[in-house]
């Protein structure tokens, strides 16, 4: 038997949210609705979940700031927005904050149960891959199973796109990392929105190590990245 999928879905519009609940129901998802912004991450805290779907004009709290609190507290959760709100700088903002896509309505339902199914199957088929421990970078140590940093007594966690990220770079350490071949393995699909995103993470990993004496991820123009590693100091 297929296991239900559990479904946090944020919707302040009444009746687009009734028919959105019903759809994905039939759908074999188990849906919790909230319709305000204020309660939303009350809620989200109150029970475990496989996937966010989030409005983004809300009351009281936006979705953004919705998805921000999330993230915090479960990176790993996967979050889909779903608004009316098209400008690009929305878009922008919204995979700033670490979700796995944004759709604008008015979408194609068949179409958002696709998404839905591959991201959290990818989610999964991540999970059960077996990981290497840990990779020495320069004077620092990331541990992949755990998703952690460890530089002198500092620790940073990262979330699993960021681990995704960085695993990728060290496998290719001074060598040139495609940036195609990163967004299909990390986010499942290339496209200008999922390039912006990760060029968020990979400014977050570079903040990371930006003490790390001897270790860069630097730009390859038209290409991708690399992780430079001074190897006089490892």
């Amino acid at each position: 038997m297929m296991e239900t999928k559990r479904v946090f879905m944020v919707e302040d519009d009444r009746n687009f949210g009734t028919v959105m609940k019903a759809y994905l129901e039939i759908n074999k998802f188990n849906v919790t609705w909230v319709k305000d912004g204020l309660l939303a991450f009350k809620r989200f805290k109150e029970s475990q979940f496989d996937i966010c779907i989030l409005d983004v004009m809300l009351p009281n709290i936006d979705g953004f700031t919705i998805a921000r609190e999330i993230k915090e507290s479960t990176p790993d959760i996967p979050i889909i927005f779903l608004t009316a709100k098209v400008m690009k700088e929305d878009m922008l903002e919204g995979f700033s904050t670490g979700a796995d896509d944004y759709i604008t309505k008015p979408f194609d339902s068949e179409i958002l149960i696709c998404k839905l199914n591959a991201i959290l199957n990818r989610n999964k088929r991540q999970q059960a891959i077996e990981i290497q421990t840990e990779y020495s970078i320069g004077q620092a140590v990331f541990n992949q199973e755990f998703r952690t940093i460890h530089i002198k007594e500092e620790e940073h966690k990262l979330s699993p796109k960021e681990a995704g990220l960085l695993v990728l770079l060290c496998q290719n350490k001074n060598k040139v990392l495609p940036r195609d071949k990163a967004l299909k393995e990390v986010w499942g699909e290339t496209g200008y929105f999922t390039t912006r995103s990760m060029d968020v993470y990979i400014t977050k990993l570079r903040k990371y190590l930006r003490d790390v004496e001897g270790v860069e991820i630097i730009n390859i123009h038209g290409s991708g990245y690399q992780l430079r590693i001074d190897e006089e100091i490892e």
